[in-house]
């Protein structure tokens, strides 16, 4: 953007976007948002992305293996504890007006 002679820079203190003033008109006739955050170019952006797809896909493998797991994990609680449940001696529950 091509300047008049009158027009000059100043950095803004709060935000620190550039500000164009132009001293003839006592007002600021442009401004430029400053650079936030380092810029990439698209290579980085798809490596970035394609990064990002493999950690999901690794995500997702490790929870269908987990889910598949726990199958088996509940499967062999569930015997242990009905061996565990024949090998104790049936009783009748005791209840609160038993005991009186």
């Amino acid at each position: 953007m091509t300047r008049l002679q009158s027009e000059f820079q100043v950095p803004c203190p709060c935000c620190g976007a550039t500000l164009i003033i132009d001293a003839n008109l006592r007002r600021v006739v442009g401004h430029e948002e400053p650079r936030t955050g380092p810029q990439r170019d698209l290579d980085d952006v798809q490596r970035l992305l394609n990064e990002e797809a493999a950690r999901r896909e690794a995500l997702f493998e490790q929870s269908f293996r987990q889910e598949k797991e726990r199958d088996t994990v509940l499967d062999r609680r569930f015997r242990e504890a009905l061996e565990q449940a024949k090998k104790e001696p049936v009783t009748r529950p005791t209840r609160d007006f038993d005991l009186e």
